[in-house]
């Protein structure tokens, strides 16, 4: 499993939603050191929302809780009356349960901060635009890429400040589909069509059910990617085998990158 991306992550939310927002707490803890203090309970929550792969859990009182994924943490709703497994207790981060119903588990989430919501957001507004907002600035995304120039669009697409929201599987899966060499320099690329098949393509994963980030239209095992993952298997377009190498230079993740070197020729 590699790092969530923007579309897990809006899912992530969507769930979240629908078992907490508009109830009060019963529980509300935070079992991280700098927020071991807090108590929740008694709090409303209002709203779930994202920005990239950033989630946020707004409450009544002005204040926000602010998790990231990153490769280890995940969240898990259990409905009224049950728990979670005694073996995974220890790895609960955050724990939000409503009054008569579910409760809500952070496990191993390596980002946890809490205060006010203006405080919260600030820790993302070095952020580029999200595909996934209500509200997607389309043109600043596309010049944000541009203003990349010689970086390989690769790497472009991982970085968050220019786009917030794709992570590995999309920056391969878009290379593949625009017919891009993966180190072909940002300032050559069409950026506006790249946006927006960004967007479409997120969009769609994120909304769609049984979608999730199937960019074939094929959801068969080893058929719903056409380059990630599939590393010496012939391109599911002309055959010609997937090459990959080991990582992303400058990479502190350490990601490949997936191509068919007929579909993305070098240039």
């Amino acid at each position: 499993m590699g790092m969530p991306e923007g579309d897990t992550v809006f899912v992530l939310a969507t769930r979240l939603r629908r078992a907490l927002d508009g109830a009060t707490l019963r529980t509300g803890r935070l079992n991280v050191p700098a927020h071991a203090v807090e108590n929740l309970a008694g709090r409303t929550v209002v709203a779930h929302r994202t920005h990239g792969k950033h989630l946020f859990t707004d409450f009544d009182n002005g204040t926000t809780l602010h998790t990231h994924l990153r490769m280890s943490g995940s969240w898990t709703v259990v409905r009224a009356g049950r728990s979670i497994p005694q073996r995974v207790r220890p790895d609960v981060r955050v724990q939000l349960g409503v009054v008569d119903g579910p409760t809500a588990y952070g496990i191993l989430l390596p980002v946890v901060d809490y205060g006010w919501a203006a405080d919260m957001n600030a820790l993302v507004a070095h952020l580029g635009p999200d595909p996934l907002q209500p509200v997607f600035d389309a043109d600043t995304a596309a010049a944000n890429v541009v203003a990349q120039k010689g970086r390989p669009i690769i790497a472009t697409l991982l970085d968050q400040r220019v786009i917030a929201g794709p992570g590995n599987l999309w920056a391969n899966e878009l290379c593949f589909l625009r017919g891009l060499w993966p180190w072909t320099p940002s300032g050559d690329v069409n950026a506006e069509k790249l946006v927006g098949l960004l967007e479409r393509a997120m969009r769609h994963s994120a909304t769609m059910p049984g979608a999730m980030q199937v960019t074939t239209g094929d959801t068969r095992k080893g058929r719903s990617h056409w380059v990630a993952g599939r590393a010496g298997k012939p391109c599911l377009r002309c055959g010609v085998p997937i090459r990959v190498v080991a990582e992303v230079p400058g990479d502190p993740d350490r990601r490949r990158t997936w191509w068919c070197p007929r579909c993305q020729p070098e240039q």
